[in-house]
């Protein structure tokens, strides 16, 4: 079975309480096709990656990804995408959180003592509706978790000049504003490096998924 490349962030993976990846482009893989096509020929090889990143055994849960600012908390394993959701947050270990992306954002949020994470999907309609400020809000209201304890880590995502808003730098400044001290931006564009990267953008839209994943363990 093959295994995509794995990325990982030097702040999230000093936390020895988290686990996080970001699956990169999956070799030998056609994804020339519609997005369910692919996320269904991709599903073996994310989740084979998955396994031998250090989240074996562990289910993924995965929002429906409209494109809003719902971020839904998870207490344990779904059989189903999480109906209108873009974001999602658990205090729960053994849960692995996961969103599909080709240009938006993966956005991980962590609570630096332990107590929860959240993970979502921040594009530009995401962005504009500021999703990351409502995770932030949702860490604080179910888990007691204040901004100033948070670390805010940016995946890699379209920008300038590949795409008209750079949504990565509002992102910076909506975590800021709410209070976050530590917001991590990897500073990489998907559309730059499309032997790494699926683009949506690059690529008009037939094209697979990236995959983050996030979880307490």
């Amino acid at each position: 079975m093959i295994a995509c490349p794995v990325e990982t962030f030097p702040a999230l993976d000093a936390l020895p309480f988290v686990r996080a990846a970001f699956l990169q482009r999956a070799p030998g893989v056609d994804v020339l096709t519609d997005r369910e096509t692919a996320l269904a020929r991709l599903w073996e090889v994310h989740r084979h990656t998955a396994d031998e990143a250090g989240f074996s055994g562990m289910p993924f849960v995965v929002a429906e990804q409209v494109h809003g600012n719902l971020v839904a908390p998870v207490s344990g394993p779904t059989s189903e995408p999480i109906p209108g959701a873009d974001g999602l947050i658990t205090s729960s270990q053994g849960v692995c959180l996961a969103v599909y992306v080709a240009d938006c954002a993966a956005v991980y949020l962590v609570d630096k003592k332990g107590r929860g994470i959240g993970l979502v999907h921040s594009g530009k309609k995401g962005t504009e509706k500021r999703i990351v400020v409502s995770a932030i809000d949702a860490l604080r209201e179910h888990y007691g978790i204040p901004a100033e304890d948070l670390l805010v880590q940016i995946a890699p995502c379209i920008r300038p000049p590949h795409y008209e808003l750079d949504f990565a730098a509002q992102i910076v400044r909506d975590a800021s504003e709410a209070g976050v001290r530590e917001v991590i931006d990897c500073g990489t564009c998907t559309a730059s490096h499309p032997e790494t990267y699926y683009s949506y953008r690059r690529e008009m839209g037939r094209t697979g998924r990236l995959l983050a994943l996030l979880a307490l363990v």
